[in-house]
Protein backbone atom coordinates (compact mmCIF):
# COMPACT_ATOMS: atom_id res chain seq x y z
CA UNK A 1 0.00 0.00 0.00
CA UNK A 2 2.94 1.97 0.41
CA UNK A 3 1.92 3.35 -2.50
CA UNK A 4 -0.47 0.94 -2.58
CA UNK A 5 -2.58 4.46 -2.55
CA UNK A 6 -0.40 5.89 -5.31
CA UNK A 7 -2.76 8.00 -6.45
CA UNK A 8 -3.42 11.68 -7.66
CA UNK A 9 -3.19 13.84 -4.82
CA UNK A 10 -6.32 16.14 -5.05
CA UNK A 11 -7.00 18.25 -2.14
CA UNK A 12 -10.37 19.52 -3.79
CA UNK A 13 -11.56 19.92 -7.80
CA UNK A 14 -9.81 23.59 -7.63
CA UNK A 15 -6.21 23.84 -8.78
CA UNK A 16 -3.83 24.23 -6.10
CA UNK A 17 -0.21 25.96 -6.10
CA UNK A 18 2.75 23.18 -5.40
CA UNK A 19 5.52 24.78 -3.63
CA UNK A 20 9.06 23.77 -5.45
CA UNK A 21 12.45 24.55 -4.98
CA UNK A 22 13.46 24.82 -8.67
CA UNK A 23 15.96 26.86 -9.25
CA UNK A 24 16.18 25.92 -12.96
CA UNK A 25 14.56 27.69 -15.92
CA UNK A 26 11.11 26.00 -15.66
CA UNK A 27 10.72 27.35 -12.48
CA UNK A 28 8.85 30.26 -14.05
CA UNK A 29 6.09 28.35 -15.44
CA UNK A 30 3.24 28.48 -13.07
CA UNK A 31 3.65 25.59 -11.03
CA UNK A 32 0.02 24.44 -10.78
CA UNK A 33 -1.43 20.85 -10.23
CA UNK A 34 -2.98 19.75 -13.29
CA UNK A 35 -6.82 18.39 -12.11
CA UNK A 36 -6.45 16.65 -15.67
CA UNK A 37 -4.68 13.60 -16.88
CA UNK A 38 -1.21 14.97 -18.01
CA UNK A 39 -1.65 13.60 -21.69
CA UNK A 40 -5.51 13.18 -21.74
CA UNK A 41 -7.28 14.58 -24.38
CA UNK A 42 -4.13 15.65 -26.46
CA UNK A 43 -3.49 14.26 -29.99
CA UNK A 44 -0.14 13.63 -30.04
CA UNK A 45 2.57 12.92 -32.89
CA UNK A 46 4.21 10.00 -33.69
CA UNK A 47 7.72 9.44 -33.95
CA UNK A 48 9.22 11.18 -36.75
CA UNK A 49 12.35 12.18 -38.55
CA UNK A 50 15.05 15.10 -37.53
CA UNK A 51 14.15 17.28 -40.91
CA UNK A 52 10.22 17.21 -39.73
CA UNK A 53 10.76 18.44 -36.39
CA UNK A 54 8.55 21.96 -35.90
CA UNK A 55 7.86 22.72 -32.24
CA UNK A 56 5.04 25.31 -31.42
CA UNK A 57 6.34 28.17 -30.92
CA UNK A 58 10.72 26.42 -29.96
CA UNK A 59 13.16 27.72 -31.91
CA UNK A 60 16.67 26.62 -32.29
CA UNK A 61 17.21 27.58 -29.11
CA UNK A 62 14.95 25.94 -27.06
CA UNK A 63 16.80 23.10 -27.84
CA UNK A 64 18.88 21.30 -24.93
CA UNK A 65 21.57 18.17 -25.00
CA UNK A 66 20.97 16.18 -22.12
CA UNK A 67 22.35 12.38 -21.38
CA UNK A 68 19.30 11.33 -20.00
CA UNK A 69 15.99 12.34 -20.91
CA UNK A 70 13.19 11.43 -18.50
CA UNK A 71 9.40 11.85 -19.53
CA UNK A 72 7.09 11.94 -15.94
CA UNK A 73 7.97 13.80 -12.73
CA UNK A 74 6.33 11.07 -10.47
CA UNK A 75 8.50 9.71 -7.72
CA UNK A 76 9.82 6.64 -10.44
CA UNK A 77 10.83 9.68 -13.01
CA UNK A 78 12.21 12.02 -10.41
CA UNK A 79 14.14 9.03 -8.38
CA UNK A 80 15.74 7.85 -11.85
CA UNK A 81 16.95 11.42 -12.05
CA UNK A 82 18.38 11.38 -8.80
CA UNK A 83 20.06 8.38 -8.83
CA UNK A 84 21.80 9.40 -12.26
CA UNK A 85 23.03 12.33 -10.65
CA UNK A 86 24.18 10.60 -7.24
CA UNK A 87 25.99 8.00 -9.04
CA UNK A 88 27.14 8.99 -12.60
CA UNK A 89 28.75 12.14 -14.10
CA UNK A 90 25.58 11.83 -16.60
CA UNK A 91 23.34 15.11 -17.05
CA UNK A 92 19.42 14.65 -16.68
CA UNK A 93 16.84 16.63 -18.01
CA UNK A 94 12.74 15.97 -16.64
CA UNK A 95 9.87 16.95 -18.47
CA UNK A 96 6.26 16.62 -17.54
CA UNK A 97 2.86 18.17 -18.80
CA UNK A 98 2.03 19.20 -14.86
CA UNK A 99 4.26 19.52 -12.19
CA UNK A 100 5.45 16.89 -9.07
CA UNK A 101 2.69 15.20 -7.40
CA UNK A 102 0.38 15.83 -9.63
CA UNK A 103 -0.03 12.29 -10.56
CA UNK A 104 -0.15 9.21 -9.04
CA UNK A 105 2.27 9.89 -6.51
CA UNK A 106 0.91 13.28 -4.82
CA UNK A 107 -1.77 10.90 -3.04
CA UNK A 108 -0.16 7.94 -1.90
CA UNK A 109 -1.03 6.82 1.98
CA UNK A 110 3.22 6.50 2.38
CA UNK A 111 3.37 3.04 3.26
CA UNK A 112 6.99 1.33 3.09
CA UNK A 113 5.73 -2.06 3.86
CA UNK A 114 6.96 -5.83 3.63
CA UNK A 115 3.52 -7.48 5.21
CA UNK A 116 2.18 -8.01 2.12
CA UNK A 117 5.35 -9.37 -0.22
CA UNK A 118 5.85 -12.86 -1.11
CA UNK A 119 9.16 -13.80 -0.59
CA UNK A 120 10.65 -15.84 -3.63
CA UNK A 121 7.78 -13.80 -6.24
CA UNK A 122 9.22 -11.92 -8.46
CA UNK A 123 8.39 -8.81 -7.40
CA UNK A 124 10.30 -9.77 -4.09
CA UNK A 125 13.76 -8.99 -4.74
CA UNK A 126 12.89 -5.46 -5.97
CA UNK A 127 11.16 -4.65 -2.48
CA UNK A 128 13.41 -5.54 -0.59
CA UNK A 129 16.30 -3.67 -2.50
CA UNK A 130 13.94 -0.72 -2.30
CA UNK A 131 13.11 -0.63 1.10
CA UNK A 132 16.83 -1.02 1.69
CA UNK A 133 17.11 2.67 -0.35
CA UNK A 134 14.97 3.90 1.59
CA UNK A 135 16.16 3.13 4.72
CA UNK A 136 19.56 3.95 3.58
CA UNK A 137 17.84 7.58 2.81
CA UNK A 138 16.20 7.86 5.65
CA UNK A 139 19.45 7.66 7.67
CA UNK A 140 21.48 10.05 5.80
CA UNK A 141 18.76 12.45 6.06
CA UNK A 142 18.83 11.91 9.86
CA UNK A 143 22.05 12.76 9.70
CA UNK A 144 22.19 16.27 8.40
CA UNK A 145 20.13 17.37 11.03
CA UNK A 146 17.30 20.31 10.60
CA UNK A 147 14.77 18.18 11.39
CA UNK A 148 16.20 14.77 10.35
CA UNK A 149 13.49 12.34 8.14
CA UNK A 150 10.85 12.71 10.14
CA UNK A 151 10.47 16.24 9.60
CA UNK A 152 11.86 16.01 5.98
CA UNK A 153 10.38 13.02 4.47
CA UNK A 154 8.10 12.28 6.84
CA UNK A 155 9.29 9.26 7.86
CA UNK A 156 7.83 7.69 10.66
CA UNK A 157 8.47 3.42 11.68
CA UNK A 158 5.18 3.24 12.42
CA UNK A 159 5.38 -0.56 12.09
CA UNK A 160 2.45 -2.30 10.45
CA UNK A 161 -0.36 -4.53 11.12
CA UNK A 162 -2.44 -6.74 8.69
CA UNK A 163 -5.61 -7.26 10.09
CA UNK A 164 -8.02 -10.53 9.87
CA UNK A 165 -11.28 -11.34 11.19
CA UNK A 166 -12.48 -14.33 10.26
CA UNK A 167 -10.74 -18.00 10.76
CA UNK A 168 -10.03 -18.02 6.65
CA UNK A 169 -7.83 -14.41 7.25
CA UNK A 170 -6.25 -15.88 10.59
CA UNK A 171 -4.98 -19.27 8.75
CA UNK A 172 -3.50 -16.73 6.18
CA UNK A 173 -1.99 -14.69 8.36
CA UNK A 174 -0.47 -17.39 9.87
CA UNK A 175 1.02 -18.47 6.36
CA UNK A 176 2.35 -15.02 5.72
CA UNK A 177 3.64 -14.80 9.28
CA UNK A 178 5.79 -18.07 8.79
CA UNK A 179 6.78 -17.22 5.35
CA UNK A 180 7.76 -13.80 5.92
CA UNK A 181 9.58 -15.25 8.78
CA UNK A 182 11.78 -17.66 7.33
CA UNK A 183 12.94 -14.84 4.16
CA UNK A 184 14.68 -12.95 7.43
CA UNK A 185 11.58 -10.07 8.24
CA UNK A 186 11.06 -9.70 11.72
CA UNK A 187 7.11 -10.95 11.53
CA UNK A 188 4.79 -11.66 14.98
CA UNK A 189 1.44 -13.56 14.37
CA UNK A 190 -1.08 -11.34 17.06
CA UNK A 191 -4.10 -12.82 19.15
CA UNK A 192 -7.28 -10.52 19.12
CA UNK A 193 -5.88 -9.47 23.05
CA UNK A 194 -2.63 -8.87 21.61
CA UNK A 195 -3.45 -6.34 18.63
CA UNK A 196 -5.98 -4.87 21.22
CA UNK A 197 -2.84 -3.66 23.32
CA UNK A 198 -0.91 -2.68 20.50
CA UNK A 199 -4.02 -0.58 19.29
CA UNK A 200 -6.47 -0.17 21.69
CA UNK A 201 -8.98 1.51 19.11
CA UNK A 202 -9.07 -1.01 16.90
CA UNK A 203 -11.50 -4.13 17.28
CA UNK A 204 -11.26 -7.29 15.26
CA UNK A 205 -13.31 -9.42 17.28
CA UNK A 206 -12.78 -12.05 20.13
CA UNK A 207 -11.69 -14.66 16.83
CA UNK A 208 -9.22 -12.16 15.24
CA UNK A 209 -5.88 -11.12 15.25
CA UNK A 210 -3.24 -9.66 13.05
CA UNK A 211 0.02 -10.40 11.77
CA UNK A 212 3.00 -7.54 13.11
CA UNK A 213 6.07 -6.30 11.51
CA UNK A 214 7.64 -3.83 13.55
CA UNK A 215 10.27 -2.56 10.57
CA UNK A 216 7.54 -1.72 8.12
CA UNK A 217 7.81 2.55 8.02
CA UNK A 218 5.56 4.67 6.31
CA UNK A 219 6.60 8.05 4.21
CA UNK A 220 5.18 11.50 3.09
CA UNK A 221 4.90 11.48 -0.61
CA UNK A 222 4.76 15.46 -1.45
CA UNK A 223 7.66 15.83 1.53
CA UNK A 224 9.54 12.97 -0.20
CA UNK A 225 9.18 14.26 -3.67
CA UNK A 226 9.90 17.87 -2.14
CA UNK A 227 13.85 16.35 -1.14
CA UNK A 228 14.36 14.73 -4.09
CA UNK A 229 13.63 17.78 -6.33
CA UNK A 230 15.76 19.97 -3.77
CA UNK A 231 19.00 17.23 -4.28
CA UNK A 232 18.01 16.85 -8.47
CA UNK A 233 18.11 20.79 -8.34
CA UNK A 234 21.56 21.14 -6.80
CA UNK A 235 22.82 19.89 -9.42
CA UNK A 236 21.57 22.52 -11.83
CA UNK A 237 24.33 24.85 -11.23
CA UNK A 238 26.94 22.48 -12.86
CA UNK A 239 24.50 22.02 -15.85
CA UNK A 240 23.87 18.36 -15.39
CA UNK A 241 20.37 18.96 -14.47
CA UNK A 242 17.34 20.39 -16.28
CA UNK A 243 13.21 20.09 -15.36
CA UNK A 244 10.33 21.56 -18.09
CA UNK A 245 7.35 21.41 -16.64
CA UNK A 246 3.75 22.26 -17.79
CA UNK A 247 5.51 21.21 -20.85
CA UNK A 248 4.18 17.97 -22.43
CA UNK A 249 6.04 15.59 -24.44
CA UNK A 250 4.38 15.61 -28.16
CA UNK A 251 6.62 13.03 -29.89
CA UNK A 252 10.23 11.13 -30.43
CA UNK A 253 12.80 12.63 -32.95
CA UNK A 254 14.59 9.94 -35.11
CA UNK A 255 17.64 10.27 -36.69
CA UNK A 256 17.59 10.17 -40.27
CA UNK A 257 21.40 9.03 -40.38
CA UNK A 258 21.52 6.22 -38.10
CA UNK A 259 17.29 5.39 -37.51
CA UNK A 260 17.98 6.09 -33.38
CA UNK A 261 15.80 8.21 -31.54
CA UNK A 262 17.79 10.88 -29.94
CA UNK A 263 15.52 13.97 -28.57
CA UNK A 264 11.81 14.58 -26.94
CA UNK A 265 9.87 16.75 -28.37
CA UNK A 266 7.74 18.98 -26.06
CA UNK A 267 5.17 21.31 -26.52
CA UNK A 268 7.84 24.17 -26.13
CA UNK A 269 11.01 22.49 -26.25
CA UNK A 270 13.52 19.74 -27.92
CA UNK A 271 15.06 18.08 -25.59
CA UNK A 272 18.21 15.59 -27.19
CA UNK A 273 18.91 12.27 -24.87
CA UNK A 274 22.34 11.07 -25.88
CA UNK A 275 22.94 8.29 -24.37
CA UNK A 276 18.61 7.20 -23.06
CA UNK A 277 15.40 8.32 -23.11
CA UNK A 278 13.41 7.05 -20.01
CA UNK A 279 9.27 7.10 -20.23
CA UNK A 280 7.85 6.81 -16.80
CA UNK A 281 4.64 8.42 -17.59
CA UNK A 282 2.50 6.44 -15.01
CA UNK A 283 -0.94 5.40 -16.06
CA UNK A 284 -1.09 7.59 -18.96
CA UNK A 285 2.25 5.37 -20.68
CA UNK A 286 0.33 3.31 -22.75
CA UNK A 287 -1.27 6.47 -24.83
CA UNK A 288 1.98 8.17 -24.75
CA UNK A 289 3.68 5.33 -26.78
CA UNK A 290 0.79 4.81 -28.89
CA UNK A 291 1.56 8.73 -29.76
CA UNK A 292 5.35 8.20 -29.79
CA UNK A 293 5.66 4.95 -31.84
CA UNK A 294 5.04 4.88 -35.33
CA UNK A 295 1.95 2.26 -36.72
CA UNK A 296 4.50 -0.28 -37.68
CA UNK A 297 5.24 -0.93 -34.00
CA UNK A 298 2.72 -3.12 -32.79
CA UNK A 299 3.67 -3.20 -29.16
CA UNK A 300 0.70 -2.56 -26.94
CA UNK A 301 2.16 -2.38 -22.65
CA UNK A 302 -1.55 -2.87 -21.51
CA UNK A 303 -1.31 -0.40 -18.42
CA UNK A 304 -4.75 1.53 -17.46
CA UNK A 305 -5.90 3.94 -15.04
CA UNK A 306 -7.23 1.96 -12.16
CA UNK A 307 -8.95 4.77 -9.98
CA UNK A 308 -8.56 5.42 -6.30
CA UNK A 309 -10.20 7.35 -3.82
CA UNK A 310 -8.16 8.32 -0.54
CA UNK A 311 -9.52 10.12 2.60
CA UNK A 312 -7.58 12.47 4.76
CA UNK A 313 -9.71 14.06 7.92
CA UNK A 314 -7.70 16.63 10.04
CA UNK A 315 -8.59 17.26 13.35
CA UNK A 316 -10.02 13.80 13.98
CA UNK A 317 -9.41 13.32 17.95
CA UNK A 318 -11.74 9.88 18.30
CA UNK A 319 -9.35 7.33 16.58
CA UNK A 320 -5.73 7.40 17.60
CA UNK A 321 -3.20 4.65 16.21
CA UNK A 322 0.09 3.48 16.94
CA UNK A 323 0.87 1.61 13.79
CA UNK A 324 -0.08 1.72 9.73
CA UNK A 325 -3.35 -0.59 9.93
CA UNK A 326 -4.47 -2.77 6.36
CA UNK A 327 -7.49 -5.46 6.60
CA UNK A 328 -5.95 -8.83 4.71
CA UNK A 329 -8.60 -8.51 2.03
CA UNK A 330 -6.61 -5.69 0.74
CA UNK A 331 -3.73 -7.78 0.04
CA UNK A 332 -5.47 -10.14 -2.80
CA UNK A 333 -7.94 -6.38 -3.71
CA UNK A 334 -10.88 -8.52 -2.39
CA UNK A 335 -14.25 -6.84 -2.17
CA UNK A 336 -15.18 -5.92 1.88
CA UNK A 337 -18.61 -7.12 2.70
CA UNK A 338 -20.09 -3.75 3.22
CA UNK A 339 -23.77 -2.46 3.41
CA UNK A 340 -22.64 0.01 0.90
CA UNK A 341 -25.23 -0.37 -2.32
CA UNK A 342 -22.48 1.02 -4.20
CA UNK A 343 -20.01 -2.23 -3.97
CA UNK A 344 -19.49 -4.21 -7.26
CA UNK A 345 -17.97 -7.78 -8.06
CA UNK A 346 -14.50 -7.51 -8.85
CA UNK A 347 -14.67 -10.60 -11.02
CA UNK A 348 -14.91 -8.41 -13.60
CA UNK A 349 -11.81 -5.99 -14.42
CA UNK A 350 -13.67 -3.57 -16.66
CA UNK A 351 -13.68 -0.05 -17.46
CA UNK A 352 -17.30 -0.06 -16.40
CA UNK A 353 -17.12 -1.41 -12.90
CA UNK A 354 -15.05 -3.79 -10.68
CA UNK A 355 -15.22 -1.24 -7.38
CA UNK A 356 -13.79 -2.88 -4.26
CA UNK A 357 -13.02 -1.05 -0.94
CA UNK A 358 -10.84 -2.38 1.58
CA UNK A 359 -9.70 -0.62 5.19
CA UNK A 360 -6.08 1.04 5.31
CA UNK A 361 -5.61 3.55 8.22
CA UNK A 362 -2.58 5.39 9.40
CA UNK A 363 -1.82 8.95 11.10
CA UNK A 364 0.42 11.07 9.29
CA UNK A 365 3.40 13.33 10.71
CA UNK A 366 0.49 16.04 11.31
CA UNK A 367 -1.43 13.80 13.42
CA UNK A 368 -4.24 14.03 10.83
CA UNK A 369 -6.22 10.24 9.81
CA UNK A 370 -5.73 9.00 6.66
CA UNK A 371 -8.22 6.16 5.04
CA UNK A 372 -8.58 4.08 2.28
CA UNK A 373 -9.02 2.60 0.06
CA UNK A 374 -10.72 1.80 -3.20
CA UNK A 375 -10.06 0.78 -6.45
CA UNK A 376 -12.32 1.21 -9.91
CA UNK A 377 -11.73 1.01 -13.43
CA UNK A 378 -12.99 4.26 -14.33
CA UNK A 379 -10.63 5.62 -17.13
CA UNK A 380 -9.15 8.75 -15.94
CA UNK A 381 -12.01 10.26 -14.55
CA UNK A 382 -11.42 12.66 -11.70
CA UNK A 383 -14.59 13.35 -10.37
CA UNK A 384 -15.26 12.72 -6.69
CA UNK A 385 -17.93 10.01 -5.94
CA UNK A 386 -18.98 10.69 -1.89
CA UNK A 387 -20.86 7.82 -2.38
CA UNK A 388 -17.43 5.61 -1.65
CA UNK A 389 -16.05 8.19 0.33
CA UNK A 390 -19.00 7.40 2.32
CA UNK A 391 -18.21 3.74 2.16
CA UNK A 392 -14.93 4.31 2.93
CA UNK A 393 -15.78 5.63 6.38
CA UNK A 394 -18.47 3.29 6.79
CA UNK A 395 -16.06 0.19 6.16
CA UNK A 396 -13.27 1.83 8.73
CA UNK A 397 -16.37 2.01 11.26
CA UNK A 398 -16.52 -1.22 11.55
CA UNK A 399 -12.86 -1.81 12.40
CA UNK A 400 -13.08 1.47 15.03
CA UNK A 401 -15.96 1.31 17.39
CA UNK A 402 -15.52 5.07 18.26
CA UNK A 403 -16.37 6.09 14.71
CA UNK A 404 -19.56 3.88 14.38
CA UNK A 405 -22.01 6.51 15.25
CA UNK A 406 -19.95 9.50 13.97
CA UNK A 407 -21.38 11.40 10.80
CA UNK A 408 -18.99 12.20 7.91
CA UNK A 409 -19.22 16.03 6.62
CA UNK A 410 -16.84 15.68 3.40
CA UNK A 411 -16.46 19.62 3.23
CA UNK A 412 -15.37 20.15 6.47
CA UNK A 413 -11.91 19.82 7.73
CA UNK A 414 -11.20 16.37 5.08
CA UNK A 415 -9.48 16.06 1.59
CA UNK A 416 -9.94 13.91 -0.49
CA UNK A 417 -7.26 12.61 -2.85
CA UNK A 418 -8.13 10.53 -6.42
CA UNK A 419 -5.86 9.59 -8.59
CA UNK A 420 -4.96 6.57 -10.70
CA UNK A 421 -2.76 4.01 -9.91
CA UNK A 422 -0.86 2.52 -13.30
CA UNK A 423 -2.53 -0.62 -13.48
CA UNK A 424 -0.76 -4.03 -15.00
CA UNK A 425 -3.19 -6.97 -15.56
CA UNK A 426 -0.43 -9.48 -14.63
CA UNK A 427 0.69 -7.28 -11.29
CA UNK A 428 4.29 -6.46 -12.67
CA UNK A 429 5.64 -3.10 -13.34
CA UNK A 430 7.45 -3.04 -16.63
CA UNK A 431 10.83 -1.63 -16.54
CA UNK A 432 13.61 -2.24 -19.16
CA UNK A 433 14.02 -0.99 -22.91
CA UNK A 434 11.57 -1.20 -25.58
CA UNK A 435 12.54 -3.79 -28.28
CA UNK A 436 13.82 -2.06 -32.16
CA UNK A 437 14.11 1.04 -29.95
CA UNK A 438 17.23 0.42 -28.11
CA UNK A 439 18.35 3.97 -26.32
CA UNK A 440 14.12 4.09 -25.35
CA UNK A 441 13.61 2.34 -21.56
CA UNK A 442 9.83 2.55 -19.92
CA UNK A 443 9.59 2.15 -16.02
CA UNK A 444 5.80 2.16 -15.22
CA UNK A 445 2.99 -0.08 -14.13
CA UNK A 446 3.66 0.16 -10.37
CA UNK A 447 0.10 0.18 -9.49
CA UNK A 448 0.18 0.60 -5.87
CA UNK A 449 3.91 0.44 -5.12
CA UNK A 450 5.16 3.13 -6.90
CA UNK A 451 6.47 4.96 -3.74
CA UNK A 452 7.65 1.48 -2.08
CA UNK A 453 9.84 0.36 -5.19
CA UNK A 454 11.16 4.07 -6.56
CA UNK A 455 14.84 4.34 -5.38
CA UNK A 456 15.18 0.04 -6.36
CA UNK A 457 13.16 1.02 -9.88
CA UNK A 458 15.93 3.95 -10.19
CA UNK A 459 18.70 1.99 -9.34
CA UNK A 460 17.69 -0.67 -11.63
CA UNK A 461 17.22 2.06 -15.01
CA UNK A 462 20.42 3.32 -14.05
CA UNK A 463 22.20 -0.46 -14.10
CA UNK A 464 20.05 -0.19 -17.28
CA UNK A 465 21.40 2.48 -19.11
CA UNK A 466 24.86 2.07 -17.86
CA UNK A 467 24.99 -1.67 -18.98
CA UNK A 468 25.73 -2.95 -15.64
CA UNK A 469 25.13 -5.88 -13.91
CA UNK A 470 21.88 -5.30 -11.69
CA UNK A 471 21.76 -5.94 -7.84
CA UNK A 472 18.01 -7.38 -8.76
CA UNK A 473 17.42 -9.33 -11.53
CA UNK A 474 15.01 -7.61 -13.87
CA UNK A 475 13.85 -10.28 -16.11
CA UNK A 476 10.85 -10.28 -14.09
CA UNK A 477 9.74 -6.51 -15.62
CA UNK A 478 11.50 -6.86 -18.75
CA UNK A 479 8.93 -5.66 -22.52
CA UNK A 480 10.43 -8.74 -24.90
CA UNK A 481 8.39 -11.96 -25.07
CA UNK A 482 5.97 -10.68 -22.15
CA UNK A 483 3.27 -8.91 -24.15
CA UNK A 484 1.86 -10.22 -27.49
CA UNK A 485 1.15 -8.23 -30.71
Amino acid sequence: MEAAIAFTSVRNPSTTRFSSSSSSPSSRVPQRLCVRGPWRGRRLRALRPQSQVQAPGATAADASHHDVVVVGAGIVGLAIARHLLLHTRLSVAVADAAVPCSGATGAGQGYIWMSHRVPGSDMWELAVRSKQLWEELAAEVDGQGGGGARERLGWMRTGSLLVGRTSEELATLEEMTKTLSQAGIHAEFLSASSVHALEPALSVGKDGGAMFLSQDCQIDAVQAVSLIEKTNNSYSSEGRYMEFYNDPAMSLIRSEVTGTVEAVQTSRNILYGRKAIVIASGAWTRSLLHSFLEPALTLDIPVKPRKGHLLVVENFDKVKLNHGLMEVGYVDHQVAKSNCTHMASESSEDEQGALSISMTATLDTKGNLVLGSSREFKGFSREVDKSIVKCMWERAGEFFPAMKNVPLDIDQNTQIRIGHRPYMPDGKPVIGFIPDLPNVLVATGHEGNGLTMALGTAEMVTDMILGNPGKVDCSPFSIKHRFSD
